[in-house]
């Protein structure tokens, strides 16, 4: 079977979770901590990476084995990446670098940046079928500019970051469908992350036939992505994200996000933390007879290590539907695994079913299969 080769827009921390993990497991045995073990035949060891785009001066030019582990990345797996023979390269500022992430994302002075169509056929040139943006947050003109660069070249774009491109009408996604470019997203969901077990918890008491009062979720952490969100006009869209992604669990989500009702979203740096996320919810349920229960959760993950098997994941379908020349935004393909995807579904059993479904009309299998949907 052929590989998934994939490019990176955003050599940062997640992108180097990513590479080092793909190594990690294609050195044991084991795949335990995988979502999925296979789609479609195809396993984590089945990705390989073709292309790099950065923009720091400390990654452009540099083989992506070395790149991921250059300031300020703090991603550190207990092995070592080998050479991978693909070149970081310069790539558009734009919108990426935020004025007080300056000093922590030193953009190059000495690399040309590139344009539309040198991206274009930088991705044909190397054979990308995946492209997985991995800006940081607040990255709008950035991040449409390389899915217009996707869309062009027909090759499939994974929107990890909160910038509605998958879930918004637009020329992107009208381009992406004419020419059989699948589009997935938008912000991604982690395997264990504040998101899924926020909505898992309401989604229990809208189940259980009680009522959402009120819930917010405060999360802090300590690397680049905490900071670049302490500009708050960077925040706007993931805030958007995180507090719909609760919200579409209950029956009056609009009314809910409009009374101020639900919140969540990013709330502190603190650098001793690093890749550390901790995430505090607190949700009040009115219940049998008008009895109030209040719940209070404290969640400390690795930040990075839960957003990379859902983009394990997500590389894997979006490989699978460029394969059958699916383009465009492709809602059942999304809904599992993104906050904000271009149609919102209560439940993420439901979400999951709907996967398992489109996988299947596609003759796509997976491995292990999660639940029964038949």
């Amino acid at each position: 079977m052929a590989r998934i080769r994939v490019g990176i827009v955003g050599v940062g921390n997640i992108a180097s979770m990513l590479v080092q993990s793909i190594e990690y497991y294609k050195r044991i045995d084991s795949r335990e901590g995988l979502i999925h073990e296979v789609i479609g035949g195809y396993g984590i060891e089945d990705i390989e990476f073709s292309y790099a785009i950065d923009v720091s001066e400390a990654k452009v030019g540099k083989d992506l084995s070395e790149a991921i582990l250059e300031y300020p990345n703090l991603v550190r797996m207990p092995l070592k990446v080998p050479k991978l023979g693909v070149t970081v390269r310069m790539g558009r500022i734009l919108d990426g670098v935020a004025p007080h992430m300056a000093e922590d994302f030193r953009p190059s002075k000495t690399h040309p940046e590139p344009s539309l169509e040198d991206i274009v056929g930088e991705l044909l040139e190397n054979d990308v079928d995946v492209l997985v943006n991995l800006l940081p947050v607040g990255s709008e003109e950035a991040s449409k500019f390389y899915a217009e660069a996707a869309a062009k070249a027909g090759v499939s774009f994974v929107n990890a970051i909160p910038v509605f491109i998958a879930s918004s009408r637009n020329g992107i996604v009208e381009e992406a469908s004419m020419r059989g470019a699948p589009i997935l997203g938008d912000d991604i969901k982690g395997q264990l992350g504040s998101t899924i077990v926020h909505r898992a918890l309401a989604s229990l008491i809208r189940m259980r036939g009680a009522k959402l009062l009120e819930t917010y979720q405060l999360n802090i952490g300590g690397n680049t992505d905490f900071k670049n969100m302490l500009e708050l006009e960077r925040l706007s869209s993931k805030k958007v994200s995180k507090t719909m992604a609760v919200a579409s669990t209950q029956e009056k989500p609009e009314t809910l996000v409009k009374e101020g009702k639900v919140y969540a979203g990013p709330s502190g740096y603190i650098p001793f933390l690093g890749n550390t996320k901790i995430s505090h919810m607190y949700i009040k349920v009115q219940a049998f007879a008008g009895s109030e229960v209040e719940i209070e959760l404290r969640l400390k993950v690795d930040d990075k290590a839960m957003a990379t098997p859902v983009l394990v994941d997500t590389i894997r379908v979006a490989k699978i539907l460029k394969e059958h020349k699916i383009g465009g935004s492709i809602p059942w393909a999304s809904a599992f695994y993104f906050k904000h995807p271009p149609i919102p579904v209560k439940s993420d059993y439901e979400a999951l079913k709907m996967l398992y479904e489109g996988l299947e009309k596609l003759g796509a299998k997976v491995k292990p299969v999660l639940l029964e949907y038949y």
